[in-house]
């Protein structure tokens, strides 16, 4: 944006004080002599807003917290697992492996079992199925919605415990003595600022 000399603005000094209505020449001469930069602040303003300030600095700065702020920012998936009736010691160990591992790196993890046939009959043994599966997954995740029927189909939401996800993608360690047990429970189942001086030398 283009500011004629003689355009009469609105300053406001490095710590926020206001300096008052100054014309354009006076408020850029008055940043360079304090060895600052004349940023325009509100350009749609009548006077126009600019203000006296360190803008490399200001910009590093702002820059430094976008990153942080980015660093923060945790993207959540749901990873989905799927269990059958009649699952083996072998695959309910995978499965629940998997299922830690995601629930460690901060993820949510969908579990579902799917009856077909005759099974739709005992569905008991789904929810106990899903019960044990949430058993062995506690170290790392809490059930945040319990198994529910959904058509054929029962589903099991668990959630990651908060503790675990600072430890970021590491994998579950295994107990053997605690897996042992469980197997064996398994088988039972912003626009940037226009400046308008830059600091001199």
């Amino acid at each position: 944006m283009h500011i004629p000399g003689s355009k009469i603005l609105r300053v406001v000094g490095p710590d926020g004080e206001q300096l008052g209505l100054i014309p354009y020449a006076t408020a850029l001469n008055t940043a360079y002599d304090r060895g600052l930069d004349l940023v325009l602040i509100a350009q749609k303003a009548d006077p126009p807003v600019c203000r006296i300030m360190d803008y490399g600095r200001f910009k590093f700065e702002r820059d430094k917290k976008e990153k942080e702020a980015k660093k923060k920012q945790q993207v959540i998936e749901i990873k989905e697992v799927q269990l059958s009736c009649h699952i083996d010691i072998g695959d309910f160990n995978t499965k629940g492996n998997h299922a830690r591992r995601f629930l460690s790196e901060g993820n949510k993890v969908k579990v579902s079992v799917r009856f077909r046939g005759r099974q739709l009959a005992h569905t008991d043994i789904g929810r106990d199925l899903l019960n044990r599966f949430a058993e062995y997954c506690a170290e790392f995740g809490t059930v945040e919605r319990p198994p529910k029927m959904e058509g054929r189909t029962m589903i099991m939401f668990l959630a990651p415990i908060k503790a675990t996800q600072a430890k970021g993608s590491t994998k579950p360690k295994s107990d053997p003595a605690t897996d042992a047990a469980r197997d064996k429970g398994a088988a039972n189942a912003a626009k940037a600022p226009a400046v308008h001086g830059q600091k001199r030398e």
